[in-house]
């Protein structure tokens, strides 16, 4: 079939593309469900309603960890970022088969706010320390708003 098209290219082309995704994110986040697999048992997530809230909260608890500096979380031995991936994945799943306890807040004003929030400049001046920049007493919002 010399110079012709493959007819599984043609369909395959309008399929969702999952090669898309890092190989190494994959990697880390199963890495987190074999490692919450052995704490819980396999997809226990879908056997009860996941609270939208605890995912959240624990989501954010490995972002933050790793944004200040640890890679390794010393419960699981396994990558903040994973657990992170495998906290947003549970949530996705729990949405996408209707196993999820949304709790959360009415909606508030953070859309708007990060739609109409533009930082201009806030590098800090070199004949500023950064204790300094610590101890201003307006916030960013505030100093957006004038």
């Amino acid at each position: 079939m010399a110079g012709g098209v493959n007819p599984k290219d043609i369909l395959g082309q309008t399929k969702v593309s999952l090669s898309k995704v890092p190989t190494a994110a994959i990697i880390y986040e199963a890495l987190a469900m074999v490692d919450g697999a052995k704490k819980y048992g396999p997809f226990n997530w879908r056997k009860n309603k996941v609270i939208a809230s605890i995912y959240v909260d624990a989501c954010l608890r490995h972002v933050g960890s790793w944004f200040d500096g640890e890679e390794i979380a010393t419960d699981s031995l396994v990558h903040h970022l994973g657990h992170a991936r495998a906290c947003l994945g549970i949530l996705i799943d729990a949405l996408e088969t209707g196993n999820l306890d949304d709790d959360r807040p009415p909606s508030g004003p953070a859309a708007r706010l990060l739609e109409e929030s533009v930082v201009k400049d806030l590098s800090i001046p070199e004949d500023v320390s950064t204790e300094e920049c610590h101890e201003r007493p307006s916030s960013v919002l505030s100093d957006l708003a004038d």
